[in-house]
């Protein structure tokens, strides 16, 4: 059976595709809320577009802490009902992509029975709350235990533990996925279509204008209902319908920083707490450990690619002694970073941190449906309830959507335990192997990443740049960062060679992954730690 592909068999037919039909929606933004809709929409049998200004997954939804997770937090703000619904949306993501939700042990120091007593707690009433199964419940650990399990946790003061599961996931391969299991179903997507504009039939809104970036072509995208999902730019689109249509967003930046392995030896994922009381996480990945998130109000022009402070950099490595028994981190200990931009509904005299995580969906003047907030583990039942807004604009009945269906790479696999086929089965599932089948060749000599990665990232995948490559599909940038150079100058001679770069066009490619690594740790300019 044929892998279904992102990837059009030419540029000019997919917008040929696009311009000549006309669509029962048309979905704007390939992030993870958009694929979700589309996956939902066309598994119903609505005859479905999606349209990316960059490359899909480029903004929010590659910048994440990769959880899959119901909030526990937000217990303690009242928010029982989103968490009810985010904490048993964990088990449908896993069923729909086990590779991609990772089942991983989340601990909470404890520095004495008290403690321990009240975090048991909140977490009972998450597990309630999600329907965790008894295998999965929590345990807690005491003394030799937490050595055992944890051993550079510092003994004094966490001489106790509490342990709950939650889930890693990769959040750009998981909007890869998603997206193309919608394509199996029939949608038609394009990256780097950039929407200009909105058409109208009298006063409704009944499609979109949207610029090729590759060609300057613009083409025009009928469909009888438009869904904003634009993340951080949900506003931009919906001042298109209306001018000026009501401020509902407010950005919050989360910054990611990655070390070594080696430097600081976590084995589980560990919440530790900050100086203003806030709780950010230490999360292992193979050969490096990344630390995150903060949680600051952003006004900066570049929500693509926010910038990271050092001050930013500075707060995620601060608690890191008072936890770990290790030599203090420092921003020098730094490989690799990230940042992105969450799109909160705003809340008049509230900080980020204090934001509510909900989503909320409108209906405009025009008809145009968007949708704002949320959380990357909701996205299924996101996508559920912007159909059902869909189907009741359309007047009509929808049959069942895929509930928890398989993406593809989610069918059952057993992967090997050596680094290579860990890393395949993380990123790929069950399509390892056929991923592998492309080229097995290291592209790089002893580091588990494989020539047909590249093959995939082109051929199934949509990866028309470097940066979609090295960032979005086989995540060296930051999951392997120490090699990430090296990679990357392979990466561009494979890729210049499929898709018949020339010298210039190759170099350039280089040349813009190598800006975007030095700007990711630009923070370090002047530090002389």
């Amino acid at each position: 059976m044929p892998h279904p592909s992102l990837t059009p068999s030419s540029r000019e037919e997919r917008l040929d595709e696009l311009e000549a039909e006309r669509f029962d929606v048309v979905i704007v933004g390939g992030g993870i809320t958009g694929a979700g809709v589309a996956r939902d929409a066309a598994a119903r049998g609505l005859r479905v577009a999606l349209v990316e200004a960059d490359d899909f997954a480029a903004g929010t939804s590659s910048r994440s802490s990769k959880l899959i997770h119901g909030g526990l937090r937000y217990l303690a703000t009242g928010e029982v009902d989103l968490v009810r619904k985010t904490a048993r949306e964990r088990t449908a993501v896993h069923a729909m992509a086990p590779h991609l939700a990772e089942p991983c042990w989340m601990v909470v120091p404890a520095r004495n029975r008290a403690a321990v007593t009240k975090f048991r707690a909140g977490i009972g009433t998450y597990e309630k709350l999600g329907g965790i199964a008894d295998a999965d419940r929590h345990s807690v650990w005491k003394g030799d235990e937490v050595t055992a399990d944890e051993p550079h946790l510092r003994a004094d003061p966490y001489q106790w533990a509490v342990a709950y599961r939650e889930y890693l996931t990769d959040d750009a391969r998981l909007v890869l996925g998603v997206l193309r299991a919608a394509v199996a179903d029939g949608a038609v997507v394009a990256s780097r279509l950039r929407v200009v504009g909105v058409s109208r039939d009298g006063d409704r809104i009944d499609g979109i204008v949207a610029r090729c970036a590759s060609t300057g072509r613009e083409v025009s995208v009928r469909g009888d209902i438009v869904v904003n999902a634009a993340g951080p730019w949900v506003e931009s689109i919906a001042r298109m319908e209306q001018d000026p249509p009501a401020s509902r967003l407010h950005l919050s930046k989360g910054v990611h920083v990655v070390v070594s392995r080696d430097r600081f030896p976590v084995n589980h994922l560990v919440i530790c707490n900050t100086a203003d009381k806030r709780s950010i996480f230490t999360i292992p990945r193979g050969d490096i450990v990344y630390i995150g998130t903060t949680d600051t109000s952003y006004r900066g022009e570049r929500p693509l690619w926010p910038e990271i402070d050092l001050a930013d950099v500075e707060y995620l490595l601060a608690p890191m002694t008072s936890y770990f028994d290790i030599e203090p981190l420092t921003p020098r200990d730094v490989i690799a970073a990230w940042a992105g931009v969450r799109p909160l509904i705003a809340q008049e005299g509230k900080d980020p941190k204090e934001m509510s995580r909900k989503d909320e969906v409108t209906v405009g003047p025009g008809g145009m449906i968007s949708i704002a907030g949320g959380k990357l583990t909701g996205f299924r039942r996101m996508a559920e309830d912007v159909v059902g807004v869909v189907a009741k604009q359309l007047g009509r009945s929808l049959p069942d959507g895929p509930g928890l269906a398989p993406i593809p790479g989610g069918d059952p696999v057993v992967s090997g335990d050596d680094r290579q086929a860990a890393r395949l089965g993380r990123l790929y599932g069950s399509e390892a192997a056929d991923v592998l089948a492309l080229g097995d060749a290291p592209l790089v000599e002893g580091v588990p990443v494989v020539t047909g990665e590249v093959d995939w990232a082109v051929d199934v995948e949509a990866a028309t740049t470097l940066v979609d490559t090295v960032y979005r599909r086989t995540r060296v940038a930051w999951y392997v960062p120490e090699h990430r150079q090296a990679l990357s100058e392979a990466m561009a001679a494979r890729m210049a060679e499929k898709l018949d770069w020339t010298d210039e066009r190759r170099a350039d490619e280089e040349q813009e992954v190598k800006a975007m690594f030095a700007d990711e740790l630009a923070f370090r300019n002047g530090d002389g730690s």
